[in-house]
Parts: structure tokens; sequence; C-alpha cells
């Protein structure tokens, strides 16, 4: 989940970095904004800014972003592709986990749903991208935002718990077999470098000296 203001949020697919840094610039971008008109940040803004962001680079930001928030116009949702194109619908997926995704909100989804049953029909939705898709993540993460406040449920369900190791890995030494030893002495090394000696007093200022010879 990345925080664009304190009640519009995105949630991110693509290359990390991208997402983070973007959100980032379009976070700061979007508080400057407020501050110069005096009014809270609307989520259409934040969508325009990230679609023409992202457009300027023609997809080479692989960000793929779900806008989500509520404003003093109302609640909304829309999906930014990396190359700059958006969708505004009631119920949206992006990653390579989001036609697992899609086809439980295709199933399940209906108007009118109350908080309890949003939350679960998005849990159910990302869990199905999680056991379909090598690629979605083993944790369910929810974010409910209100025109009042945003509530951030980090590890809502963590399907895939790491558990402890049925065989313990570490091997004691000498356990692998060495095939071939050679030990490099001073006088071998001294045919290819000039090695000085430091005291300890220059030992401080350098860690070593070596001068290639020609």
């Amino acid at each position: 989940m990345h925080y664009i203001a304190p009640q519009i949020w995105c949630a991110g697919a693509g290359t990390a970095a991208d997402t983070e840094f973007t959100t980032a610039l379009i976070s700061s971008n979007i508080e400057l904004h407020a501050l110069s008109t005096g009014r809270k940040p609307r989520v259409a803004t934040v969508m325009t800014m990230l679609k023409q962001h992202l457009f300027r680079y023609q997809g080479h930001i692989g960000a793929y972003l779900v806008v989500a928030g509520c404003d003093p116009t109302g609640s909304h949702l829309f999906t930014v592709h990396a190359h700059g194109s958006t969708d505004k619908l009631p119920y949206v997926t992006m990653g390579s986990g989001s036609l697992a995704a899609m086809s439980v909100f295709e199933t399940q989804w209906k108007s009118g749903l109350n908080k309890d049953e949003a939350i679960k029909l998005c849990a159910d939705a990302i869990q199905a991208g999680i056991w379909n898709d090598l690629g979605s993540g083993s944790n369910v993460d929810v974010c409910v935002i209100t025109a009042e406040k945003t509530t951030l449920l980090r590890n809502y369900i963590t399907p895939n718990k790491r558990e402890q190791k049925m065989r313990n890995y570490k091997f004691q030494r000498g356990t692998t077999a060495v095939l071939n030893e050679k030990i490099i002495t001073r006088q071998d090394i001294s045919k290819y470098v000039t090695v000085h000696e430091l005291s300890d007093n220059d030992a401080g200022q350098a860690a070593e000296k070596m001068e290639v010879d020609s």
C-alpha cells in the first residue's frame, strides 16, 4: 500500500521501486497542490497526475496502480496502467494475479455491499491471486477508506506463514571434499607485486600498499 494523501491510497503492481518512487513523487505534488488551492485533494487529480507522469515515459516506468480514495465529491476507484491509460469501474484488479482476482469479483460482487462484505470479497480476491499466481505474494493487506479516516489492516490474512524447516541445512566443516589445494607464498606474490610491511602506527592510515610492477 502506498500513501498519497490521508484519504487517498494506492495499491501497486509491477516494478516495486517504480511504484514506490512514483507514488512518493505524486504524494509530494498533491500535497503542494492542496496547499496551493486551499482544498482537500481530489482522487481524480491524483489519477490525472499519475497518468500524465507515466504516459510521459511511454511505459518504461513499470508502475501499475490501483488508486482509491474519498474526497468531497464522493468515493472513487481507478486503475492506472504503466503506459498511462486509466479505468474507472466498481471493482478493479491489477498485476499478474489480476485474472484470478477478477474471477472472484465477477462472480461475487453486488451493489450495496456493507463494510464486512466488501472486506471479505477483497480478501477472497487477493487470496485467489496468491494461490493461482507465483508472483502475488503471500499475505492479504486491506485498506478501508472512509470520509472520516483510513484504516490500514496489515497482514489481515496470512495464508502462507513461514514454517520451521523439517531438516537442518547447516553442514559441519569438512563435509565437502577438498579436491585441490594450493598455498601461495610471499615469494610467489613478489613476482607480480611489491609488498610493503606496515607498522602498527601506519595501519590506521592505510590497510595496505600495493604497487603493480610494469
